[in-house]
C-alpha cells in the first residue's frame, strides 16, 4: 500500500480537519480497514466490545472487501464487533434488492464471524405512526452499547452524511427524513425508475454521527470533485451538512486525486514522486 501525500488541513472558514490524498481508492480503503482491524483487536485484548458506524454503496464496498480478506487470511475475527449502520430507506423490507440489509449481507456480513444480534440496521418496515419511538430506541441502543467508537462516511452530491439532506441541524438525532430530489435521481440506478426511488429514509442524526469518537470520510472520483471542496472550504453551516465534520475531535477525509482535484495544490504541500 503507498503512502498518501502531505496532509492537508483544512482552515479557511473554520475549525481544521485532515484531508489525506491517495493515489488510487483501494488504498484509502485498505487504510481504513486496517484501523479498523487494529481498534478491533485492541478492544478484544481489554475484552471490550468495539462498536463500529458502517455505511452502504460502491465507496465503503472496498474497505469490507479488505476486512473479510483479513478476516479469511489474518484471523480477524469480529465476535467483539457490534455494528449500527447509517440509514434505510423508508419504507423497504429488508429482503429487496435495493436495501441496505440486503447490501450488508451480501458484502459483509455473511462473510465474517459477527454475531447477529450484535448487527443493528433501521428497519424499513417499521409501521409510520412507530418510527419516532423506534428512531429514539435506536439512539439509545447505540448509547447502551458504549457509542460509536469509529464511523465510515461517504458524502453525497448534495452534501449529505448519512440521509442528513441540506436543512439538517446540527443537533439532529435518528429520524424520518425526505430525501433530496438529486439523492434520488441519483438512486435511480439501483431502483431502475424515480418513481420506484423511496421518498423517505430513516436516518442516524449530525449529531449521532458526531458523538463517534473516530470519523472517517472517504470520497473518491471526479463526480466528488465539486462536493468535497465545497464541504472543506464552504462555511459550517446546514446548508452543507458534511461542514459539520470539521468541529469533530478526530475525523477525517480520505480522498484520491480525483476527488480531490478542486482543491488547490498547495493544500497538500509537495505530492509524492
Amino acid at each position: 500500500m503507498q503512502s498518501p501525500d502531505v496532509v492537508g488541513m483544512t482552515h479557511q472558514t473554520g475549525p481544521s480537519m485532515p484531508v489525506v490524498r491517495f493515489r488510487e481508492p483501494a488504498d484509502a480503503c485498505k487504510r481504513v480497514a486496517a484501523e479498523i482491524a487494529a481498534l478491533i483487536r485492541q478492544r478484544a485484548a481489554e475484552s471490550r466490545r468495539c462498536v463500529l458506524g458502517l455505511a452502504t454503496g460502491s465507496t465503503p464496498i472496498r474497505v469490507y472487501r479488505e476486512l473479510i480478506r483479513m478476516h479469511r487470511e489474518e484471523r480477524l475475527s469480529f465476535f467483539n464487533v457490534v455494528t449500527f449502520n447509517l440509514d434505510e430507506y423508508y419504507p423497504i423490507k429488508p429482503e429487496s434488492a435495493q436495501s441496505y440489509h440486503r447490501f450488508m449481507s451480501e458484502h459483509f456480513f455473511n462473510h465474517i464471524d459477527i454475531i447477529r444480534s450484535n448487527v443493528h440496521l433501521p428497519k424499513g418496515t417499521v409501521e409510520l405512526e412507530n418510527v419516532s419511538g423506534y428512531c429514539r430506541d435506536y439512539e439509545e441502543l447505540i448509547l447502551r452499547s458504549g457509542g460509536i467508537d469509529l464511523q465510515i462516511l461517504g458524502i453525497g452530491r448534495t452534501g449529505h452524511i448519512g440521509f442528513n439532506e441540506p436543512g439538517a441541524k446540527r443537533d439532529s438525532r435518528t429520524r424520518l427524513v425526505r430525501l433530496d430530489t438529486v439523492t434520488r435521481n441519483d438512486a435511480v440506478k439501483d431502483f431502475g425508475d424515480l418513481d420506484r426511488v423511496p421518498l423517505l429514509a430513516i436516518t442516524m442524526g449530525v449529531e449521532t454521527i458526531l458523538q463517534a469518537r473516530r470519523i472517517r470520510l472517504l470520497a473518491f472520483g471526479e463526480h466528488k470533485a465539486r462536493i468535497v471542496q465545497q464541504a472543506i472550504e464552504n462555511r459550517i453551516s446546514s446548508a452543507l451538512p458534511a461542514t459539520f465534520l470539521r468541529g469533530h475531535r478526530d475525523a477525517q477525509y480520505l480522498v484520491d486525486y480525483d476527488a480531490a482535484q478542486c482543491l488547490p495544490p498547495s493544500f497538500f504541500g509537495t505530492p509524492l514522486q
